[in-house]
């Protein structure tokens, strides 16, 4: 395979007609090399549009989903971000480029070390992957300047968006199958906070979180 062409056609074919126009964020896609993040069994699917299975229950999120969700946090060189739902840390390393400090949470251990060892092959050193769960966030280092969720959830738990400074936002895609949509919500005061819808799409669950609670008739 020649694994240029096969980015360059990722980029040009997937990515950027996804309304991924940040000539950054494309230009990071070169950077970081995303096969390097895929598990071997993978590799050659690594730029494929979908998501891969890392383990029983966790996917790797799809280059497209990944590029826009990047793009959309509009990140700044000083700020902190948490992410949750590290994987095998593709995410985090882009994130790391655009940020100054990036905590990635990973609840599956396996993961977190392939997360670990991935970051720190790939050079990117202001990346600290933690093996935690990531519903409850992680108060200890808050507040954030961006939270992102890297896989799908019911619904954002207030204890996240408490975490968040002033100015400072989420991104997650929230809802159950078939209909989800990526979410940024930003914290415009103590106790105020702006969603907005951004697009559809399809993502695996996050480990850890609740379920919206059933209905009953």
């Amino acid at each position: 395979m020649n694994l240029e062409q096969a980015r360059f056609n990722m980029i040009e074919q997937q990515i950027r007609p996804w309304d991924v126009l940040d000539a950054s964020v494309l230009e990071l896609l070169h950077v970081v090399h995303r096969e390097d993040f895929v598990p071997e069994a993978h590799r050659i699917q690594a730029f494929v549009d979908t998501e891969l299975p890392l383990t029983a229950t966790r996917r790797m999120l799809a280059p497209r989903v990944e590029a826009r969700l990047l793009q959309e946090l509009k990140l700044q060189r000083h700020e902190t971000v948490l992410e949750i739902g590290a994987a095998t840390g593709h995410l985090a390393a882009l994130l790391g480029h655009k940020a100054q400090r990036v905590i990635a949470l990973e609840a599956d251990a396996g993961l977190a070390a392939q997360a670990q060892a991935n970051l720190k092959r790939a050079g990117v050193l202001n990346v600290t992957v933690l093996n935690q769960d990531g519903a409850a966030g992680l108060s200890s280092e808050a507040p954030f300047d961006a939270i992102l969720l890297s896989g799908s959830v019911a619904f954002v738990p207030q204890v996240l968006l408490d975490q968040l400074k002033v100015g400072g936002r989420l991104l997650g895609i929230v809802g159950d199958e078939p209909v989800m949509r990526a979410v940024l919500v930003t914290r415009v005061g103590a106790s105020d906070f702006q969603s907005v819808e951004l697009f559809d799409t399809v993502a695996g669950r996050l480990p850890g979180f609740a379920e919206s609670p059933a209905f009953s008739f």
